[in-house]
């Protein structure tokens, strides 16, 4: 009787193994495939992030303007200028206060010299000091513009 109850014994401790090995099983099986699941997820997410937004842009027409006086005497800048903002309610914004943008604009060119104005360096602080001046609020209430980048599409010192 003792040899059989050391048998039932041992068959007893080997199911229980196995049960355990086949929840082990069962558990890394489940594991595995909702990992799966979140990868896939985790690609489409990326996927869509990474989709480009579309550039909005806001041109503000052609216009010419007295500079300050220099060495060389009284000189002219023509310049169309570009916008580049984040959103569609800043293009909205600048277009219903066109006239104070061209005014703010034509007040910042005109204090400029010719000197300042054709280097690359120039253009480039010209640039930033338009996106500085424009940021100022058009109106009361104004949420703040997104702007984005200035673009000169015409320059011309004479």
């Amino acid at each position: 009787m003792a040899e059989t109850s050391g048998g039932s014994k041992k068959l007893l401790w080997i199911m229980i193994i196995l049960v355990l090995l086949s929840s082990a099983g069962a558990a890394a099986a489940i594991y595995m495939v909702i990992d799966q699941r979140d990868d896939t997820v985790a690609e489409e997410d990326a996927t869509q992030e990474m989709e480009p937004e579309a550039p909005i842009f806001m041109s503000i027409e052609p216009f010419t303007v007295n500079l300050a006086d220099d060495s060389y005497g009284s000189r002219l800048l023509y310049t169309g200028i570009t916008l580049r903002v984040g959103d569609e309610a800043s293009k909205t914004i600048i277009q219903e206060h066109m006239p104070q943008v061209r005014s703010r604009l034509l007040m910042l060119l005109s204090g400029k010299q010719a000197e300042e104005l054709t280097s690359s360096e120039g253009k480039q602080q010209l640039a930033q000091a338009i996106i500085d001046r424009l940021k100022v609020p058009l109106a009361e209430n104004q949420p703040p513009l997104d702007l984005r980048e200035v673009l000169f599409t015409e320059f011309i010192v004479q």
